[in-house]
């Protein structure tokens, strides 16, 4: 099970990586730069200045919201697809069941855990798709 796992890490760090440099980088990129305009202003109090500082941050924590929420809900689809097969064993699994029995559930637990992580690995393209086509639109409104 560590062995699904993993590839289930891996394909997430991969999206996130991507992500980071093909779009996050950018947007932060374009908070930097308008932060350091806010400070340059020498008409603006130190109020004006932080309230303009604080608009410029805004893109990058709506996005890093979005992404953290869309995470949020592959891990807990991931999860229920893994309690799904522990209740499928548990309801088969008795208490006068045998050694070989118990063997081979153990055996049917791992390959419905390798199935879902399977499954979502798959779902990761469509995941980064949906991400993408929000911070562009998010950059387009800018």
């Amino acid at each position: 099970m560590e062995a699904i796992q993993a590839r289930v890490q891996e394909a997430i760090t991969n999206m996130i990586n991507a992500l980071d440099r093909d779009h996050l980088r950018r947007i932060q990129a374009s908070m930097h730069k308008c932060s350091a305009a806010c400070c340059e202003n020498p008409h603006y109090s130190m109020d004006d200045t932080q309230s303009c500082i604080e608009k410029c941050s805004q893109p990058i924590q709506v996005a890093q919201n979005f992404i953290g929420q869309e995470l949020q809900s592959y891990q807990d689809r991931l999860q229920r697809c893994a309690m799904d097969c522990s209740d499928k064993i548990r309801d088969k699994v008795g208490p006068k069941s045998s050694d070989a029995e118990v063997s081979r559930y153990r055996g049917e637990m791992e390959s419905c855990v390798v199935a879902c992580g399977d499954k979502h690995i798959a779902l990761v393209p469509a995941m980064m798709k949906r991400i993408k086509d929000v911070l562009e639109e998010q950059q387009k409104k800018k």
